[in-house]
């Protein structure tokens, strides 16, 4: 890879995998638009391992909380982090499942294409705005349920569809249960640990088994720019959402939905 293809998978990758517009979707258009190969299974590893170290660090007392919790279970205990750790876990199962059987079945390769990129792009996007406008804005983190968590959870299965946004379409489902936008995109984060993780992990040893497991320079610096990228953007949108709502996101999706489906029919 030249370091331009490096430095424009790291930037995108780093700054739309928390946004709620899509990483994936965004990373399939690089070689639609350019005479770039896919940059392979080895790189998405190393820009999983640069924003995975990004929410890690940003939201370290959430983490610290939830795994301290979590070890207090064993003890007999259920504190506040506790409880989140669950929920976090419940929310997981959903994808992890689905994730495994469509990625055995290849179905998530065939639906790697600029149209359906643009029908997620708008659909989804769409489906935010409603949610956004509609949903009541009266919970916030520590009034998670672990039935909440699940809906939350099977909600983000969908992001296996390229173009739907992991984190836009857990932000939804969060907005309709009546989540306020900070707090959806707070839980929306964290759940992002364990999926990123187990996503990685899985193309990790898909790699060792193959024999392709290289963490070189290429790999060495996607991760590194991936990481400053995406605590830029976990720092810009959290700090907006504390004060404002999804509209910048949504039109974005729009406009990028439109776009597509215009060059894919015209």
């Amino acid at each position: 890879m030249s370091l331009l293809h490096i430095f424009v998978v790291a930037v995108i990758q780093g700054i739309t995998e928390f946004l709620p517009i899509s990483s994936s979707g965004h990373l399939i258009l690089i070689p639609a638009f350019t005479d770039w190969p896919d940059q392979g299974r080895g790189i998405d590893v190393a820009v999983h391992v640069g924003t995975l170290l990004a929410v890690l660090i940003f939201f370290w007392r959430d983490v610290l909380g939830a795994a301290g919790g979590f070890l207090q279970i064993f003890l007999g205990r259920i504190t506040a982090g506790g409880r989140l750790a669950l929920a976090l876990i419940l929310g997981t199962i959903p994808v992890v499942i689905a994730g495994y059987f469509a990625a055995a079945s290849g179905l998530i390769d065939q639906m790697r294409s600029a149209e359906v990129i643009g029908w997620t792009m708008l659909g989804f996007g769409i489906l935010l705005y409603i949610a956004d406008k509609v949903g009541m804005k009266i919970r916030r983190l520590e009034h998670m349920t672990y039935f909440s968590a699940l809906l939350i959870g099977l909600a983000q299965v969908l992001a296996l569809i390229p173009g739907t946004s992991r984190s836009g379409i857990t932000m939804t489902a969060a907005r309709f249960l009546g989540f306020e936008a900070y707090a959806a995109a707070r839980f929306s984060m964290l759940m992002s640990i364990p999926t990123i993780l187990a996503a990685g992990l899985l193309d990790g040893m898909k790699l060792h088994e193959a024999g392709q497991l290289d963490f070189g320079s290429d790999a060495v610096i996607t991760a590194g720019l991936a990481f400053l990228c995406a605590m830029g953007a976990l720092a810009a949108m959290m700090a907006w959402l504390r004060h404002a709502d999804f509209t910048p996101f949504v039109i974005y999706r729009i406009i990028l939905g439109i776009g597509l489906l215009w060059w894919v029919y015209a």
